[in-house]
């Protein structure tokens, strides 16, 4: 038995046209939305918030300051700080006006290089997934074709 069809390759499969399908479709692009526009939302409400903590900021959003101390790994003590919380590195800030000493968080070239290395190792792991991936679709469409080659053979 013999099909001939006639249509374009490049068409939207009917499988995605589906209720179940284009519900799903609608829900994941929904949340999508969501997310950005809240975030977009919530930025708004902290820049609000901000304006109302500037009397309790850090003396180094002030003023001028002078690093007495480089950026170092958190231990001991200097755990227990809200400043070691967001990266895990600290230094020590001298405020020249007010003469305070104080702590701010900091990155370190030793964090920054193991997070270079971690972003192309896996970078790299994705190149030869999605590599592997090309190569079994590419082969699935050579082998499509030649069987629609070989049925248009045959029905000649």
């Amino acid at each position: 038995m013999c099909i001939r069809v006639m249509e374009s390759d490049c068409r939207i499969p009917m499988s995605c046209l589906r209720p179940r399908i284009l519900a799903l479709h609608a829900l994941f692009w929904g949340l999508v939305s969501l997310r950005v526009f809240g975030a977009a939302l919530l930025g708004d409400e902290k820049a609000a918030v901000a304006g109302t903590k500037a009397m309790s900021a850090p003396c180094w959003q002030m003023e001028e300051f002078v690093v007495a101390k480089e950026c170092s790994a958190c231990e001991g003590f200097h755990s227990s700080i809200p400043a070691c919380s967001q990266t895990g590195f600290v230094e020590t800030i001298n405020c020249t006006k007010s003469n305070r000493e104080e702590f701010k968080s900091c990155r370190s070239a030793k964090m920054e290089e193991h997070l270079f290395w971690k972003f192309e190792g896996t970078m790299l792991a994705l190149t030869v997934v999605f590599a592997i991936v090309v190569v079994v679709r590419q082969r699935s469409l050579d082998r499509q074709a030649s069987d629609k080659v070989r049925r248009q053979i045959e029905c000649i």
